[in-house]
């Protein structure tokens, strides 16, 4: 049961992508202090699961340092439209509440890592 939770975005360690939503994400990423980065994913696409997978390992590397969010984009579809999502997974690196720069694809977790590493 644990699995389930963890994957429908339920259940979070520290450091691993937080759950947002249409009515959350001024507050918990436009907001935050720190670096964010937001993964706009759906369930049906299995690179956006991989992806997922790389951030839940990376994130805890980035405790105090950075924030991670996941954004579900078929149960919030007017949340991407101000950020021009045209395919998932993609993630975008906020800093001070506005976008500074967006990974799409799947990416490499080497790549992935020196790619937030750049907006820390």
């Amino acid at each position: 049961m644990g699995f389930i939770k963890r994957l429908l975005g339920l259940e979070t360690k520290p450091g691993e992508p937080k759950p947002v939503n249409e009515g959350s994400f001024e507050s918990e990423v436009l907001n935050c202090d720190l670096p964010c980065f937001v993964d706009f994913y759906s369930l049906w696409c299995p690179a956006c699961q991989v992806m997922s997978g790389l951030l839940n390992e990376v994130g805890p590397e980035y405790i105090e340092k950075a924030e991670f969010f996941k954004l579900n984009v078929i149960n919030n579809p007017t949340a991407p439209v101000p950020y021009k999502i045209s395919g998932v997974p993609t993630i975008i690196a906020f800093k001070n509440g506005k976008p500074v720069d967006r990974l799409v694809g799947l990416a490499p977790i080497d790549e992935l890592k020196s790619w937030i590493d750049k907006h820390i």
